[in-house]
């Protein structure tokens, strides 16, 4: 990534501010990204259950990477219940296209 490629943007995170270089092309994404943690750490706070900025963030990496998992988990599900159920009708094509060619002998 060449200079003219990247862009420092300046985020917030819990009253915090930070400089993040990104592509240009995913300044939105980054903005996103940032405004979707600062609303986990929010939450995290304001439950009371968690202190320290540092904790904080630990906690909502936590729930994020578990979020990240469990939704690569249903991904490979649907993907094998794809997998599956198109095996299934190929077998059933095959089979009528086999019974086909049994009738017109």
């Amino acid at each position: 990534m060449s200079d003219s490629d990247s862009k420092t943007l300046s985020i917030s995170i819990m009253q915090k501010e930070f400089q993040v270089a990104c592509p240009a092309d995913e300044e939105e994404a980054l903005l996103r990204a940032a405004r979707y943690l600062h609303e986990q750490m929010e939450g995290i706070r304001s439950s009371g259950k968690v202190v320290g900025m540092d904790r904080i963030a630990v906690m909502a990496a936590l729930n994020m990477a578990n979020e990240l998992l469990s939704g690569e988990s249903k991904i490979q599900t649907s993907q094998d219940y794809a997998k599956l159920r198109i095996r299934t009708l190929n077998d059933r094509i095959e089979t009528a296209i086999a019974d086909g060619k049994q009738l017109k002998l």
